[in-house]
């Protein structure tokens, strides 16, 4: 049994989630899409809560015991363990505040574990005070689905890179068999086999130069964490930002930096709908 403003509710016994996550999964039954079927995403929430508690604790806001336990929580996140824990439905109220008190709730009942508390012992390490400490769903999600379509963004150039590699490959190989070159679903004029891959290879070069581009061209490494609720940085120690960029940028090995206007950042998602329209633009230019 757990508790909240609303009242007491039941929650599984095997469930490492809490109530703010059991009342998600009942009211927000959208699409039957959950969050643990985007491992990336939760990975990423993993980071960016491991790297707001060893910035937490570097400020001396979170004792010792507490932080050893919320990082290494993390730290299964991150390995991809419990992902099916994350239970709530990718469409959501709140901006995805349920999203977030999954996350929270879920690495706050690992830390409890791991000091020897039970499940839902929230006084000894709370979701919120604990686990989301200078913090808002206003800028953990955010970053997290940014850092997200980053570490999604590397296997694929590097895999595109091989493909293209591969078509040039078959291009030089085939460059003397004669095929029929087809236009209107009609064979046409005659070409070879060759120039057919090596304009496949040509193809996914033009959309490489794009995408290699993207994540600095779009911003997807500028996260607004520190920014909490609306970009002001309330309830934030106002060392708050620097600490978690500089601790996230070690733990993903990525350049990350916070933003020039945090309230801009905020309530902006220009970074997600430019990374995607920016490749239209070019191939209708």
């Amino acid at each position: 049994m757990e508790s909240d403003l609303l009242g007491a509710m039941k929650i599984p016994k095997d469930a490492l989630y809490g109530i703010a996550t059991q009342r998600a999964v009942d009211n927000y039954n959208i699409t039957g899409v959950r969050l643990n079927h985007f491992p990336e995403f939760i990975v990423a929430f993993g980071m960016v809560k491991k790297a707001c508690a060893t910035a937490n604790h570097k400020l001396g806001l979170l004792p010792r015991d507490i932080y050893d336990a919320v990082d290494g929580a993390c730290d299964q996140i991150i390995a991809g363990k419990h992902r099916e824990q994350f239970v709530v439905d990718m469409i959501q109220g709140g901006a995805g505040t349920s999203t977030n008190m999954n996350a929270n709730e879920v690495i706050a009942n690992l830390a409890l574990e791991a000091m020897g508390a039970k499940r839902g012992e929230y006084a000894k390490v709370n979701p919120n005070d604990h686990v989301n400490l200078c913090q808002s769903t206003n800028d953990t999600y955010p970053s997290a689905a940014k850092l997200a379509v980053v570490l999604k963004h590397r296997p694929l150039v590097t895999e595109m890179r091989a493909l293209v590699k591969s078509l040039r490959a078959k291009g030089h190989e085939f460059r003397d068999v004669v095929k029929m070159g087809r236009t209107q679903l009609q064979d046409a004029v005659p070409m070879t086999l060759g120039q057919e891959f090596n304009s496949f290879a040509a193809t996914l070069e033009s959309d490489m130069s794009v995408l290699e581009t993207v994540v600095e061209r779009f911003g997807l490494c500028t996260l607004n964490l520190g920014g909490t609720a609306i970009g002001t940085g309330i309830c934030a120690d106002e060392k708050f930002s620097e600490e978690v960029i500089a601790a996230l940028s070690g733990i993903s090995e990525l350049p990350l930096k916070s933003p020039e206007d945090f309230i801009e950042a905020s309530s902006s998602t220009g970074s997600f709908l430019q990374s995607i329209t920016g490749s239209f633009k070019k191939h209708e230019s």
